[in-house]
């Protein structure tokens, strides 16, 4: 089952819109995200070497900090973890709070035993993993201090 993933224009776009709305109102946003738990993830791009800024849902689960690379369930892992796979160094911005951060791709156990609680948080990422056969990666952000 193929999934239809906007293309980049769109989807830049889109994620610019979220950016200024989320900066101008100390992190919180309307629309589809009212009320989500949302941050801002600052990468260095992998190719590029600029700066990439994605809008991203986080959860804290047993005391970290986690984002997951679901891209809405495509059969693709979101730009964002290819950037972070390449350099783990960023920034996150989380309310009127902005902070470099160390990212940790979860190894397989890990992921498996912190996945659960992630759904039954925000039931949209089951639904968006069983959409696809690659494995929904989890990254933990680790302040540095």
């Amino acid at each position: 089952m193929t999934q239809q993933i906007p293309d980049a224009e769109t989807l830049k776009a889109f994620n610019k819109s979220i950016v200024d709305e989320f900066r101008a109102h100390d992190g919180k946003v309307g629309g589809q995200f009212e009320g989500a738990n949302l941050l801002l993830l600052t990468t260095t791009g992998a190719k590029s070497g600029q700066p990439r800024t994605a809008p991203l849902a986080h959860f804290r689960v047993d005391g970290k900090l986690i984002i997951v690379g679901s891209f809405a369930g495509s059969d693709i892992n979101p730009a964002w973890v290819h950037n972070l796979r390449a350099n783990p160094s960023a920034h996150v911005e989380i309310g009127n709070e902005s902070f470099d951060v160390i990212a940790r791709e979860l190894p397989a156990a890990e992921r498996d035993e912190l996945f659960p609680k992630i759904t039954a948080a925000a039931p949209g990422f089951a639904e968006y993993q069983s959409k696809t056969t690659r494995v929904l990666p989890l990254f933990e952000l680790q302040p540095v201090h």
